[in-house]
């Protein structure tokens, strides 16, 4: 389980979080949603220890993430996947390369074969495993996502964080990669948090919803009761989205 209490985050002079509090339980797949800026990825930033906030906390598994020394939070981020907004896939790197570098970084598996089966493993599971010696620049905006999910699961996390995974992605891909994270939380039972703008990955993939506002959690609820809230603020950032 992941808790977050009365986290406040300032840069300078611009506020991002003022007060967030949010339980995330294990095994469920939350979406924060939100407009651009008001803090959803400095928030799961704080989640792994990226950011440390000015007061509050973020306890995982009942450790204060903020509290932890750096060998000790080394350990705890052994336990995340992370999905990034542009994928962070190295250039000069293949697949198999990029894909099994946080067990060669981590040192959890020791031989290339024993890599190179896990890293066929992952890649199998969303999908892509006949690609294990292309480069980043021979795929496409879908393919670098997959290849960054296969990446995240590796490690065979308990917690996957994706931060936009359907940016960029025309209708069709962005509907995959959703049922992709819908079918690997069902199959592999982890806890996902996927932070997002788009309102159908809200639909699709949520088992409850977390809407920022003015740098506070406004509104958590299945997506059915954000979606036929009558709120005029809930009402106001659908209908912005939808556009």
């Amino acid at each position: 389980m992941i808790e977050i209490k009365d986290l406040h985050k300032n840069f300078g002079s611009k506020k991002v979080l003022q007060g967030v509090n949010l339980t995330i339980e294990q095994g469920e797949t939350i979406v924060i949603i939100g407009r651009s800026g008001c803090g959803k990825s400095v928030l799961i930033k704080h989640i792994v220890g990226l950011l440390s906030p000015d007061s509050g906390y973020v306890k995982v598994e009942d450790k204060i993430v903020n509290d932890l020394t750096e060998k000790e939070l080394y350990e705890l981020r052994k336990k995340f996947g992370f999905l990034f907004q542009g994928a962070a896939l190295f250039d000069s790197m293949t697949v198999e390369e990029n894909v099994g570098l946080p067990l060669v970084e981590s040192k959890i598996v020791h031989t290339k074969s024993d890599i190179k089966k896990i890293v066929e493993e992952k890649l199998s599971l969303v999908g892509l495993e006949e690609i294990l010696n292309l480069k980043p620049s021979e795929l496409s905006g879908g393919m670098k996502k997959r290849v960054a999910l296969a990446r995240a699961l590796v490690t065979n996390p308990s917690y996957i964080l994706y931060d936009e995974p359907t940016t960029g992605l025309d209708p069709i891909m962005s509907d995959s990669i959703d049922q992709l994270i819908k079918d690997l939380s069902e199959k592999l039972n982890v806890t996902s948090v996927v932070v997002t703008h788009d309102m159908y990955s809200v639909k699709n993939v949520a088992n409850r919803v977390a809407m920022m506002n003015e740098g506070v959690i406004y509104f958590t609820g299945k997506p059915e009761e954000l979606l036929n809230s009558t709120d005029k603020v809930i009402e106001d950032f659908i209908r912005r989205t939808e556009v």
